[in-house]
Order: C-alpha cells, then structure tokens, then sequence
C-alpha cells in the first residue's frame, strides 16, 4: 500500500518539479559533465544518464543538485573503467609520437589551454578539482559528492593544482599572459 502524498504533491507535482530542475540546471550540469568526460557527445549522454537514475528517485532526493552530480561523477568513473577493460596496446607504441622538434613544438602549442590539461589529471583529481573550483563547492561538499573524506578533497586538489601548475603548456600560456 502506498503512502498518502502530502498536500500539494503527487505525480504531476513531481513531474513539474523536475522539469524545472532539468531547464534550470541542465547547462551547467552539461559543462561540469564536459569537464569530467572531456567529449561533448559523452558529456550529454553522461548528464541524460544522470537525469534519468534521478528521475526514479525523485520523490526522495532532497537535494537534487547534489544528488544529480554525484550520479554524475559515480557514472563517468564507471564508463572510464570500462574504457580501459577495452582498450588493447598497439604493435608500436611510438607509431604516432612525433619524432621531429617542429612537430613536438606544434603538438605542445596545440595543447596550451586548460580544459586539455585537466583532461591529462587522473580521474579522482579531476573530479575533485572541477567541483571544489570550476563549480565553486566547499571542500564538505565536494567530499560528500565524490563520497570521500574532505582531507582527500583536499589532497587530491593538492595533487593536481601541483601537476597543472608543472603542465609545461599551461606553463607557456602563462608566461605569455604575463603582464609583468
């Protein structure tokens, strides 16, 4: 037997409730999506699959920005795993290393922007750094969306500001921004 609803909700309540939620929030779920996944169509998909695990728990999330960006990050995690059960090494691992100063020079020029660098962190670090600064969540808040302690937010972001702060491109942006 179902229990009675309170005053004012039900299923069509729910529904608004969540349509709301999902025009309000959908931009910004797809940016910190993108930010994880670092492809635009896995970014989407990534955000729909989150969406809808959420929509079948609506009625009982009570915090559903959290709730959705957890299930976002669990997912990503799970579909990166999987790439990697999937992935086979090559007969030459150096076949596409490019082998003249020129092309290396370019490759690193192509290289220079944030988004790429972040791409390049381990997966914990680069969940932990897009929610603790690109979506501006505390370190308690982004310690409960990556179910983790904030002493590992905390180092995780340690790690990775160390590793984008020693990003040779990133480094090369900076010198050229350099006002001083």
């Amino acid at each position: 037997m179902l229990a009675p609803m309170p005053e004012g909700r039900g299923p069509m309540a729910d529904e608004a409730e969540f349509d709301d939620f999902v025009v309000a929030r959908s931009q910004a779920l797809t940016r910190s999506a993108y930010l994880l996944v670092q492809d635009a169509g896995l970014a989407e998909d990534l955000v729909q699959t989150a969406l809808t695990k959420a929509w079948f728990a609506w009625r009982r999330i009570e915090d559903p920005e959290a709730y959705v960006r957890r299930i976002m990050v669990t997912t990503a995690t799970s579909w990166w795993r999987r790439r990697w059960v999937r992935e086979t090494p090559t007969e030459d691992p150096l076949a596409h290393t490019p082998t003249s100063p020129d092309a290396l020079v370019e490759g690193v020029a192509a290289q220079q922007d944030l988004w790429t660098a972040l791409g390049r962190l381990p997966r914990r670090q680069r969940a932990a750094v897009v929610l603790r600064y690109v979506e501006d969540r505390t370190e308690s808040e982004t310690a409960t969306l990556l179910g983790c302690s904030v002493g590992t937010v905390k180092s995780q972001c340690s790690k990775a500001l160390t590793k984008l702060r020693l990003d040779s491109s990133l480094a090369a942006v900076s010198d050229e921004g350099n006002l001083s």
